[in-house]
């Protein structure tokens, strides 16, 4: 019998098989679940880094398909709306995964998968190819979003609650990052000469030392096996659907924009391929770094509370830019630009942190206490994380189709970015008032009884 401050009983079968995890105690905590956690995070973050990359991929290759490659600016912009599409959808399915394989297991085969993608790009990476394969190799890169989803629903399940907002944060930030990093490195390898096929021969075998890595060090946790009937009810839950929203507006923003910031350069202010990509990198990458902040500020002072005053800031960066885009000024632009992919992470990492903050004030409010309590929060969080990471990543297929019909109508992106004003506006709306507004007393642990009437502390996510 394993008690519930010592350590992790040995694996139930081979594929290291943890059965017991109880991350809340203390004991167990500080003498082994610690370092466990943060060894599956680290390889977690490997695998999600590369996904990110890979998904990324065609904002960097539609910088440099030149007149020869025959495509307009609105081919462009629906190439890396329907890679971003696929990207989101995926990221349901991938949920699932980590219930039916474990977490280990999918994170070997989803790094594994993104072989595919690569060097499928890597063959037809050529003038006089088709636009509809083009389309079809970029619908195969947008696996590499799912990856986010699958890492988040397992690392979520392996800190305790009072770490999750920095755990989330750190995890999701390394995964982001990944974007600034196919863009740097697009930069160094197509900027010196070297091609697209130089730059996809690299990504070929650190897709496999992270299938290896992931397979050597990563852990499955026996409690999460067989639980798919979480996302169920995940879904049924009013509140991942709030959150979904409002994760719109911060996810879909960063990845929405990581997509399109360098087409809107090379279309409005006629920039060259290597001119836009000297500057798209930044944004994504000042972006990704600050993810941890945002959920290290949301465990001290409150998810809603960071994620309002955020999306009031967003609001402010928008409004700027619409006023650089109608006077054509460059450097206000792409100052404005940066300063809202900052935000923009920010905004990620305190909304995540909402998820697991929401359904433990669920469960007290449902009476329940100590490790019950905890593991109910445990169960719906890491469920709906990729429901809502999904839907947060339709933004970005959102934005991409946004500039597309902008430039189309109006020859810049003035008319998209004042749709995304109004958006953040909405979201700075059902911030308030579903989490803000009413702020209620918690149910206290020690009083709650069956009698007790359900309540949730909204200011305190």
């Amino acid at each position: 019998m394993t008690g519930p401050g010592t350590a992790p009983a040995p694996p139930s079968r081979g594929g290291r098989w943890i059965q017991h995890w109880d991350p809340e105690n203390e004991t167990f905590w500080k003498e082994t679940g610690e370092k466990v956690a943060r060894r599956n995070l680290f390889f977690s973050v490997l695998s999600e880094h590369i996904g990110f990359s890979i998904w990324t991929l065609w904002s960097v290759l539609v910088l440099f398909m030149g007149p020869e490659y025959g495509l307009t600016p609105a081919d462009k912009f629906m190439l890396t709306s329907m890679v971003t599409l696929v990207g989101a959808v995926v990221r349901v399915p991938y949920t699932f995964a980590v219930a039916i394989f474990g977490g280990r297991n999918w994170t070997i085969i989803s790094a594994g998968l993104l072989l595919v993608p690569t060097v499928a790009a890597f063959m037809v990476m050529e003038p006089g190819t088709s636009f509809s394969t083009f389309l079809l190799v970029g619908l195969l890169a947008g696996i590499g979003g799912g990856n986010f989803a699958s890492s988040m629903t397992n690392i979520n399940a392996f800190f305790p609650l009072r770490k999750k907002g920095w755990a989330l944060g750190l995890n999701a930030g390394g995964g982001n990052i990944g974007v600034p990093v196919i863009q740097l490195a697009a930069l160094a390898i197509i900027g010196a000469g070297g091609g697209p096929r130089v730059l996809l021969g690299i990504y070929i075998p650190l897709i496999l030392v992270a299938a290896v890595m992931a397979a050597l060090f990563m852990d499955n946790l026996e409690n999460v096996k067989n639980d798919t009937g979480a996302a169920k009810d995940a879904a049924r839950d009013a509140h991942t659907w709030i959150m979904s929203f409002l994760y719109i507006g911060t996810f879909g923003s960063f990845i929405g924009y990581s997509f399109a910031f360098g087409q809107v350069l090379q279309n409005q202010f006629g920039r060259t391929p290597l001119e836009a990509a000297y500057v798209t990198f930044i944004g994504p990458l000042l972006g990704s770094l600050i993810r941890p902040l945002g959920g290290w500020m949301a465990d001290k002072y409150g998810g809603a509370k960071i994620s309002l005053w955020n999306y009031v800031a967003m609001g402010v960066a928008t409004a700027i830019l619409i006023g650089a885009s109608m006077e054509k000024s460059l450097a206000l632009f792409t100052a404005a630009f940066v300063v809202l992919f900052v935000l923009s992470g920010l905004g990620n990492g305190s909304t995540f942190k909402m998820i697991p903050g929401i359904f433990q004030n669920k469960a007290l409010a449902k009476g329940l206490q100590g490790e019950a309590a905890a593991a109910y929060g445990r169960r719906l969080s890491g469920a709906s994380m990729g429901l809502i990471g999904a839907v947060g990543a339709l933004g970005g297929v959102g934005i991409n189709l946004a500039f597309r019909q902008s430039f189309l109508s109006y020859g810049s992106g003035t008319g998209a970015f004042v749709a995304f004003l109004a958006f953040y506006a909405v979201c700075f709306a059902v911030t308030w008032a579903v989490h803000l507004r009413r702020t209620t007393p918690r149910v206290p642990v020690t009083t709650a009884t069956s009698e007790a009437e359900p309540q949730l502390s909204y200011a305190r996510v």
